[in-house]
C-alpha cells in the first residue's frame, strides 16, 4: 500500500509526518473546518501506531493497516449509538480505559469523530485526563467550529485546520507577504518592524488572527516544499523562499508560536500586547 495521504490539506499531513518522525507529535489534536476531519484524524492515528523505519504513518505496516481498516486494539472511535449527544458514563469509561497500557501499540487512541455532541459536563470530565492522563493516551477531536470545543480543552490541544479537497488556490496579503520576508530574511530588527507598524495601524484582535492564519499556511507550505510538495501561487512562492532560506528546526519553530498565538487571539487579548510578546518570539527564532 502507498504512503497515507490527504489530499488537499498536503500542509497538514506533512506538519503530522514531520512531529510523528520526530517523537513529539502532540497528544492531543483537534482537526477543524470544512475539510474531511475523521481522514485526518484516521492519519494521526495512523502515525501513532506506525512502525515504519523512513516515514510516519507508513500505510504499509501492521499498525498502518489495522488502523485503516478499523481494527486497531489500541484505536477507539467514542460513539454512542443510543443517545443524541454521547452520554457522561461512555466519557467516564474513556476516562478510566485511557489509564490502561496499550495491547500492541505506542498509544491508546480516542477518536472523537464530532465534538459537536459532547456536552459541557463530556468535556470536563475528559479535561483531566487530557491535561494529566497517563503518556500512552492521545486524544483526537474532530469539529468543523472549533468554538463547540470549551476554551479550557481546547488551548489543551494542537489546532489544525483543514479545508476540502480542491479548493481554490490559496494567497497571501500584503502584511502576511511582509511578515514572512522579514522571517525569512533572517535579519535581527526585521520582523519588530513589521509588526510595529501593524500596531501602530491599529491592527485588531481579528485582524491580527487572520495574518497569522496566512503566515501559519504559508510557513506549513514551506515544511510541504522541504518534502519535494510545492504548492502554486503567491503562497507557493513565499513557501519556497522560506524553504529555502530557513532550517526546518526554524520552520517548526515558527509554526508553534503561530499556532500559540493564533489561538490565544480567539480569547479577549489586547492585539498590542500580544504583537509585542510575537515580536520576541519570532526574532528569537533568527
Amino acid at each position: 500500500m502507498a504512503e497515507l495521504e490527504l489530499p488537499g490539506n498536503e500542509t497538514v499531513a506533512a506538519r503530522l509526518r514531520e512531529a510523528a518522525e520526530r517523537g513529539t507529535l502532540a497528544h492531543a489534536l483537534l482537526f477543524t473546518g470544512s475539510g474531511d476531519r475523521m481522514a485526518a484524524a484516521l492519519f494521526a492515528a495512523a502515525a501513532f501506531q506506525c512502525t515504519g523505519k523512513h516515514t510516519r504513518p507508513c500505510g504499509a505496516c501492521a499498525g498502518c493497516r489495522k488502523v485503516r481498516e478499523g481494527i486497531h486494539p489500541d484505536v477507539t472511535v467514542v460513539q454512542d449509538t443510543e443517545h443524541k449527544n454521547i452520554a457522561v458514563d461512555v466519557i467516564r469509561q474513556v476516562r478510566a480505559d485511557a489509564y490502561i497500557r496499550p495491547n500492541e501499540g505506542g498509544r491508546k487512541v480516542y477518536l472523537f469523530p464530532d465534538c459537536a455532541i459532547l456536552t459541557e459536563t463530556d468535556q470536563n470530565v475528559l479535561l483531566k485526563v487530557v491535561e494529566e492522563g497517563p503518556p500512552y493516551a492521545a486524544f483526537l477531536f474532530c469539529v468543523e467550529n472549533p468554538a463547540a470545543v470549551l476554551p479550557t480543552l481546547r488551548s489543551r490541544c494542537v489546532e489544525l485546520k483543514l479545508r476540502p479537497a480542491g479548493e481554490a488556490e490559496r494567497t497571501l496579503s500584503e502584511d502576511a507577504q511582509a511578515l514572512c520576508r522579514a522571517i525569512g530574511g533572517k535579519k535581527r530588527g526585521s520582523v519588530a518592524e513589521v509588526l510595529v507598524r501593524l500596531e501602530k495601524s491599529k491592527c485588531t484582535r481579528e485582524g491580527l488572527q487572520t495574518l497569522l492564519e496566512e503566515t501559519y499556511g504559508a510557513f506549513a507550505a514551506a515544511l510541504l516544499a522541504q518534502y519535494g510538495r510545492p504548492e502554486t501561487g503567491n503562497m507557493g512562492k513565499t513557501a519556497a523562499s522560506l524553504a529555502k532560506n530557513l532550517t526546518r528546526a526554524q520552520i517548526m519553530g515558527t509554526i508553534e508560536i503561530l499556532q500559540n498565538y493564533r489561538q490565544q487571539c480567539q480569547y479577549n487579548v489586547s492585539a498590542g500586547q500580544t504583537l509585542g510578546a510575537l515580536t520576541v518570539e519570532l526574532e528569537g527564532i533568527l
